[in-house]
C-alpha cells in the first residue's frame, strides 16, 4: 500500500510538469500573425508648432536577415509590417531617409507602441546655392470655391380678394359660422403661382378694407412658401378685402468664392479646406508682382512641393514646403 501511494505522489507532479511544458512550447511555437509597427515622422524642432509631418520617408526596419520597407503618407504617418518569424521584445534596426533630410538610424526593440520620430532638416546651404538671393514669397492668400444654391428675387406679386357676407344674419347652425356659433359667416380662397422653378419667400396675407376685426384666417398655406401658395379667410361681418403678398426667387446653383489665409511655420505653410472646396488656387506675390498659381489635382508650385490629407470629417489639409531658392 505504501508503494502504490508514492507512486501516485510522483506520478501527478510528473503529469503537470510535462502538461506545462507542453503549453509553453505550444505557446511559443504556434502560428502568429505578423507585427506591425505604427508611427509617425515629423521636423525636429524644440518648437511643437513646427515639428510638422514629412511625408514620401523611405523606412526600413530589419531584424537578422528580415527587412520590411515602407513610406510615410502626407500626415508622416507609417505603418510596416514585419516577417512571420519576428516576434515582439526583438531587437530592430530602423532606417529613416528622405532627401533635405540628415539619415536616421534607430536601433529599438518590437513592441506595443507608437514609433515617433522626428528628422532634421539639412541646413539651407546644403540644398540651394548659398550665392543665389532667394526669392520671396509674400501676400499669400489661398482661394477656393463652393457650389451652393444661391435664391435670386425676380421679383414680387400682389392679389387681392374678398369675402362677401353681410352682418348681423344669425347663424342658426347653418355653416359656416362666427368662431363662436353666433353669426352667419362666408369664407374665401385664393392663390397665387410663382412660375415653373421659380418659388415664393416671406408671403403675407392681412385684411385691408370692411370689418376686418370679424375676419380670421382660416387656412395658411401660404407661410411656408413655395411654387403654390394659397389661403382661406372666414368672414362673419360685413364683406372684407383681404391683399396677398409675396416676394419671388428663382433658385440656381452658383459658385460661390472664398478667401483664407495659411499659417506658416518656418519654410511651410498650412490650411485646411472643406470638402465641397473646387478650384484651389494660392494667390502671391513673387519679386512683386501678384500671381495667381492654380493647384490642380497634382497640387504642383513652381516655388513649392504640395501634399494633402484627408481628415475623417472630409475635410483637406494642405501643407506645401518651400523648394530651395525661396523664402516667405
Amino acid at each position: 500500500m505504501k508503494k502504490a501511494g508514492k507512486i501516485v505522489v510522483w506520478t501527478v507532479p510528473a503529469v503537470l510538469l510535462v502538461a506545462v511544458a507542453a503549453t509553453a512550447i505550444w505557446f511559443y511555437l504556434r502560428p502568429r500573425p505578423p507585427v506591425t509597427l505604427k508611427g509617425a515622422v515629423t521636423i525636429q524642432s524644440s518648437d511643437p508648432n513646427k515639428e510638422l509631418p514629412i511625408a514620401d520617408v523611405e523606412i526600413t526596419a530589419a531584424n537578422g536577415n528580415h527587412l520590411s520597407a515602407a513610406r510615410s503618407d502626407s500626415s508622416g504617418y507609417f505603418s510596416i509590417t514585419l516577417s512571420k518569424g519576428v516576434r515582439r521584445g526583438e531587437p530592430v534596426a530602423f532606417k529613416f531617409r528622405r532627401a533635405g533630410y540628415e539619415p536616421l538610424d534607430l536601433h529599438e526593440f518590437v513592441g506595443d507602441k507608437l514609433y515617433v520620430v522626428h528628422l532634421t532638416p539639412l541646413p539651407s546651404e546644403t540644398r540651394a546655392d548659398a550665392n543665389q538671393p532667394a526669392t520671396t514669397v509674400g501676400n499669400i492668400r489661398i482661394r477656393y470655391s463652393i457650389k451652393d444654391m444661391l435664391a435670386v428675387n425676380i421679383g414680387s406679386a400682389v392679389k387681392t380678394f374678398q369675402v362677401t357676407n353681410t352682418g348681423n344674419v344669425p347663424c342658426k347652425g347653418h355653416h359656416p359660422c362666427s368662431p363662436d356659433g353666433k353669426w352667419k359667416a362666408a369664407i374665401a380662397s385664393s392663390s397665387l403661382d410663382a412660375g415653373t422653378g421659380n418659388q415664393f419667400r416671406n408671403a403675407r396675407v392681412s385684411c385691408i378694407a370692411g370689418p376686418c376685426p370679424f375676419t380670421r384666417i382660416e387656412s395658411d398655406g401660404f407661410t411656408q412658401g413655395g411654387r403654390i401658395i394659397s389661403v382661406a379667410a372666414r368672414d362673419w361681418s360685413d364683406t372684407a378685402t383681404f391683399l396677398v403678398e409675396a416676394e419671388v426667387f428663382h433658385p440656381m446653383v452658383s459658385q460661390i468664392g472664398h478667401d483664407l489665409y495659411p499659417v506658416i511655420f518656418g519654410r511651410t505653410l498650412n490650411f485646411t479646406l472643406p470638402s465641397t472646396a473646387e478650384g484651389v488656387s494660392i494667390e502671391a506675390d513673387i519679386e512683386g508682382k501678384n500671381i495667381f498659381f492654380p493647384l490642380g489635382p497634382a497640387l504642383f508650385l513652381s516655388w513649392a512641393n504640395c501634399n494633402a490629407r484627408v481628415n475623417p470629417d472630409q475635410t483637406r489639409v494642405y501643407r506645401c514646403e518651400l523648394k530651395p531658392g525661396y523664402k516667405f
